[in-house]
């Protein structure tokens, strides 16, 4: 796998994959992107709606570790909340490429993007007072857990380039590993796609998409259902 980094339209880096021929987040703009579809509409809009001191999300695709370095930053900021953060990523980029990544402001930053990808896979570390993280080597098809989750980041490669992913049964996956009211949130809008996140049992919401794409969407679920038979050795102990 060849995989080299871009600059975006906003300034920041991101990867292109040139097997798969895409790109890790979008050309007009990666730290746009992450802030709008994972942070405003995803752990804002959530906490918003919720009075939960504790918040536990799940991400498909740890990638070049964006998602997890903004949602670290907004937990350091936010004084009223506490996040553990598990990431599955089933292959980790390069040091020679995240070490080049130009996300942060200070050297306090660049060492909290380091620790994100040098820290143990498959061990809660915690990286800041009001946050942990758990890696897993893994895909989300093996993935066990004996906790849901409040939200997910759902970032895979497009349904284009990696369709198994985005598969019916995947998102039911995904709706089984959530908590009620929980919610499940993502770039992607295509419509079938939409029918599949519908059909797993959620809510769909399609909202103003990122850096001037249309759409995206947001998945809730309003249910009590959850089925520990997918439950493992992830166990948070906050």
């Amino acid at each position: 796998m060849f995989v080299r980094i871009i600059t975006t339209k906003d300034g920041s880096h991101s990867l292109f994959d040139e097997n798969r021929k895409e790109a890790y987040h979008s050309t007009r703009g990666a730290r746009g992107e992450s802030m709008h579809v994972f942070i405003k509409e995803g752990l804002e809009g959530w906490s918003a709606a919720n009075d939960k001191e504790y918040i536990r999300i799940l991400e498909i695709g740890l990638g070049t570790g964006l998602n997890v370095f903004l949602t670290a930053i907004w937990s350091r900021n936010e004084n009223n909340h506490k996040i553990h953060f598990t990431s599955l990523e089933p292959f980790p980029i390069k040091r020679e490429l995240y070490k080049n990544l130009n996300y942060f402001n200070s050297e306090e930053e660049k060492e909290l993007l380091l620790q994100i990808h040098e820290t143990d896979w498959e061990v809660e570390v915690p990286l800041l007072p009001s946050f942990k993280l758990f890696k897993a080597a893994s895909r989300l098809e093996d993935f066990k857990t004996l906790n849901p989750f409040d939200i997910i980041f759902f970032d895979a490669f497009a349904p284009g380039k990696q369709p198994e992913i985005w598969s019916l049964q995947n998102l039911k996956k995904c709706f089984r590993l959530l908590n009620p009211k929980g919610l499940f949130t993502t770039y992607c809008a295509q419509g079938r796609f939409k029918r599949n996140l519908k059909e797993a049992g959620f809510t769909v919401e399609t909202l103003r998409g990122a850096m001037g794409k249309r759409e995206m969407v947001r998945g809730r679920k309003w249910s009590s259902e959850y089925h520990s038979g997918d439950g493992g050795s992830n166990r948070c102990r906050w």
